[in-house]
């Protein structure tokens, strides 16, 4: 049996933190961006995985990467955090130019990474997994080891247990729970529902409001389409490598996210209210 792993239930549709969303055509924050990619090409050998890729993420934003397999979401993450290096293009963090920081170093700067598949260390234990993410901390934030136990409840009872032991879902709590020890202002998450049944990942997702009230701004991947509209303050969709959908959720309609995500020929212009995107998209 799945331990929880969050207090809260799912996010219906509000926006995560205070349960309202922007207005029409606006962002959350103003200024500069948190996190701004611009113009990213990537390859993996003669494959093009990014092509001008560009995104703009706002503090406060829960900015959701979509798409299919092999779309390239993971390879943005990734390149985001410091994993793979572009061939052209940039990122900034807070205005300043991060591209040719080592992933270390990006992770002292704010920008770290739960990634998929979790990537704990198995024989170790669940407190030495999350000593692992404090080593990279960033100065001056909130989170602590302590304070990951007290959002997990049952992680503090078990903190000597060997995170191989874990279920999926115990796994996933841990892998974010060493991402957030780190002190993170942007926190890139992988694929959180991957391999998870549906409960466990609307326990996972229902932490969002409690991450998000630390001030933290999270860009996250996913492939359940349904679930990523009903957590996003903003959708880009990724096809092949390239954008082929931007907006906020309430602005782009399931007709619209469907060609999207299939790259379907005959998607309707974007800015048009949402309407039927759970019946398309059950989740």
């Amino acid at each position: 049996m799945t331990a929880p792993v969050g207090d809260e239930g799912p996010v219906n549709g509000e926006r995560p933190g205070n349960g309202e969303r922007p207005g029409n055509g606006e962002r959350l924050g103003n200024g500069t961006p948190l996190l701004e990619v611009r113009n990213l090409a990537v390859y993996h050998g003669q494959l093009r995985a990014l092509d001008a890729i560009s995104l703009q993420v706002f503090p406060g934003e829960v900015y959701a990467i979509i798409g299919a397999n092999g779309a390239g979401k993971s390879t943005l993450l990734r390149t985001i955090a410091g994993l793979h290096q572009p061939t052209e293009g940039s990122v900034l963090l807070d205005g300043r130019d991060v591209t040719q920081l080592r992933p270390e170093r990006r992770a002292r700067q704010g920008i770290v990474m739960v990634p998929e598949g979790r990537r704990l260390f198995g024989s170790l234990s669940v407190e030495e997994n999350l000593q692992v993410g404090a080593a990279y901390a960033r100065p001056g934030g909130s989170w602590t080891i302590d304070a990951v136990y007290g959002m997990f409840d049952w992680m503090r009872e078990r903190r000597s247990q060997r995170t191989a032991q874990l279920s999926g879902g115990e796994q996933q709590a841990v892998a974010i729970g060493r991402a957030l020890v780190a002190n993170p202002r942007v926190l890139l998450l992988d694929e959180l529902s991957l391999g998870l049944a549906p409960v466990v990942v609307q326990r996972i997702y229902g932490m969002l409001p409690q991450i998000l009230a630390t001030g933290l701004t999270v860009l996250l991947v996913e492939q359940d389409v349904s679930q990523a509209l009903r957590v996003a303050t903003h959708i880009q969709c990724l096809l092949e490598g390239r954008t082929t959908l931007e907006g906020r959720p309430a602005d782009v309609t399931a007709e619209q996210v469907e060609a999207a995500y299939f790259g379907l020929a005959g998607a309707a212009s974007a800015g048009q209210a949402g309407e039927g995107m759970d019946s398309l998209w059950p989740g």
